[in-house]
């Protein structure tokens, strides 16, 4: 399934409160937290604000690492999101909404003090406690 996200940056705030999280989490890698992070924001009931994000970071992805295995089922969601707040689902549209929820997201994350270890990372989720 084509997602029309080939490839993403990261912007600098961004980078650094992944690294904060990595470090508090342990996980290592950026493509598993960004996944959190956009799972997160999508949960939310609100759309993520439209804002301009300066891409200005060294770390950048493809759509197939962020995804792994579940790269088309997270398409999908972001589909369905992009359905039920009113608008489309062309390329454009995908991208644009794609970066506000992952941004929206790891900010979320960053900012949840809780989130001081991978426990409070899963309690969060389980507990449905998304900020």
């Amino acid at each position: 399934m084509e997602s029309g996200i080939d490839r993403f940056r990261l912007s600098e705030k961004a980078k650094e409160q992944l690294t904060r999280l990595k470090r508090v989490t342990k996980i290592d890698q950026w493509n598993i937290l960004c996944r959190w992070a956009f799972c997160v924001s999508l949960s939310r009931p609100t759309p993520p604000p439209a804002i301009n994000i300066t891409t200005d970071s060294n770390v950048e992805m493809t759509w197939k690492v962020f995804g792994g295995d579940m790269r088309n089922i997270l398409l999908i969601a972001l589909k369905q999101r992009c359905h039920n707040d009113g608008l489309g689902t062309d390329k454009e549209t995908l991208s644009q909404q794609f970066r506000l929820h992952l941004h929206r997201g790891i900010d979320y994350l960053a900012n949840e003090a809780k989130i001081n270890n991978i426990e409070g990372l899963v309690g969060l989720v389980l507990n449905d406690k998304i900020p």
